[in-house]
């Protein structure tokens, strides 16, 4: 297999990370992360403590140069949460930033500190590394590369074993579907303990050659900046976009240098057609999206000469198997913008396992298909329109199946609607209910239940109205800006 990061490999000097004023071109990266690497060589696993900085990212690409399972710790995990992620791994050591204060539950492994200035001072462990050393031979493409832990919504956090494979394959799909090249320069202000953050935001520019700057906390003045010096794609989730869509009518400079970005990609969750069109209006630039799990890194995407249609998440990227399927498991050859139903694909980008979880591994798989759990409709012409988790977003209401999503989009387009949330709940005559949550524009003027119930029927079928409007100041969110709805509850 060819090096996961040729750019490293080749020594160019061309920029690759940088956090504030700490920067470092890929020649820079082979020395300090292959220092490191020799270090960590032969562990059994390593965890990150994944703060956004320069030092996560030395570390993270150290280890996957030492051929090295990373898990990276997300650093506000629980410690309920925590306890459970560090026994079910049992990683060898931990990697931080010097001066980082660790919970118990890491502080009692072995420390490797991962600031550039210090990493080849061995004096934390025995043994001596040569910074100018030859990086290690690229480990077997089925390799562990990373065991990503998921959200846990339904217990405890699962560790997703994702080998060298999938991550390549990922890359090199978007490098295809996004023209991403040498030249492009990405900023973000992602966290990077997940696929999007780390994988995509850091991992994707280093393995096309090409640099990221990192934001480190999000912010539209940020944004503005790096995208109007140099920068070319912008990375964010929803939550991200909200608010620039918010701040676009009274910065002018914003508009202009998103105007100038190459490319704009939300993921993580839909972004609301309401604030894609507030985008494209103010800059002349469209969002593009894409779709993906942690299980199956990505799947589909909007391709940058493709068209760049709100409320989709375009086509299968190349290697990726897609299909739909119904309650009975049959496949959906419908192509017809209507018929609903559940994701399942196959390819290079999927996981390996569950770690220490055969009976998940085995349930999450369908002769050789994986199991999303998203529901979801195709166009005519291919494009993927995701409504919902089968689990919390689709909703059998008086025979009809309906997509929580769609319903969520028509009410963000209400002029007195800053957030909403669309669930379901029993009903003794529907089967279920359709309850939205809404937390207003105007708090001391909320649109009625009536006015809402109307705007929805409007513009999509009678059957598909909110029966129950219930408000709120601010809807439940993870980290990443995805709403919580199993704590939505009436």
């Amino acid at each position: 297999m060819s090096p996961l990061f040729p750019a490293l490999a080749a020594g160019s000097t061309r920029p690759a990370l940088q956090f504030g004023d700490q920067a470092l071109s890929h020649a820079e990266l082979a020395t300090v992360a292959g220092a490191l690497a020799a270090r960590i060589a032969g562990a059994p696993r390593v965890a990150v403590w994944a703060t956004p900085t320069l030092g996560t990212a030395v570390g993270v690409v150290a280890a996957l140069l030492a051929g090295v399972p990373v898990v990276p710790v997300n650093p506000k995990t629980g410690e309920r949460e925590l306890t459970h992620i560090v026994t079910d791994s049992s990683p060898a050591l931990v990697l931080a930033e010097r001066g980082v204060e660790l919970p118990p539950i890491l502080a009692g492994l072995a420390r490797l500190d991962t600031d550039v200035d210090h990493v080849t001072d061995a004096t934390d462990v025995p043994g001596e590394a040569d910074p100018a050393a030859p990086l290690p031979a690229e480990p077997s493409p089925e390799a562990p590369a990373l065991i990503v832990y998921t959200s846990g919504t339904t217990g405890p956090p699962k560790g997703v074993v994702l080998p060298r494979r999938a991550v390549a394959a990922t890359l090199d799909a978007l490098e295809d579907a996004w023209q991403w090249t040498e030249t492009d320069v990405l900023v973000h202000a992602l966290p990077l303990f997940h696929v999007h953050g780390l994988i995509l935001g850091i991992l994707g520019p280093l393995r096309r050659g090409g640099s990221v700057r990192h934001l480190g906390r999000f912010g539209t003045d940020g944004v503005a900046r790096e995208l109007s010096s140099g920068a070319t794609m912008l990375f964010g989730v929803p939550t991200m976009y909200h608010r620039i869509a918010e701040a676009l009518a009274g910065d002018p400079a914003l508009a202009k240098a998103l105007n100038g970005a190459r490319l704009l990609v939300s993921g993580s969750a839909a972004l609301p057609v309401h604030d894609h069109e507030r985008i494209a209006a103010a800059t002349g630039r469209r969002v593009i999206e894409r779709y993906g799990m942690t299980e199956t890194l990505m799947n589909t995407s909007v391709r940058a000469d493709g068209e760049p249609r709100a409320g989709t998440v375009g086509v299968p990227l190349a290697g990726v198997e897609l299909r739909l399927v119904d309650e009975t498991g049959a496949a959906i050859a419908a192509y017809d913008g209507e018929t609903v139903g559940e994701i399942q694909v196959r390819g290079p980008n999927l996981f390996t396992e569950y770690l220490n979880r055969p009976d998940a591994t085995e349930a999450a798989f369908d002769d050789g298909w994986f199991r999303t759990g998203d529901m979801a409709i195709r166009d005519p012409d291919g494009y993927v329109r995701i409504v919902g988790r089968k689990a919390t977003d689709l909703i059998k209401s008086g025979g009809y199946k309906i997509g929580a999503g769609e319903i969520e989009n028509v009410l963000l387009e209400h002029p007195g609607v800053r957030e909403a949330a669309v669930t379901g709940e029993p009903d003794e005559d529907l089967g279920e209910r359709i309850v939205a949550w809404i937390v207003p524009a105007q708090a001391d003027a909320p649109p009625s239940a009536e006015e809402l119930a109307a705007h929805v029927g409007a513009q999509l079928a009678s059957h598909k109205r909110p029966r129950t409007v219930r408000y709120l100041a601010a809807l439940p969110r993870n980290d990443m800006g995805k709403i919580m709805k199993r704590a939505l509850r009436g």
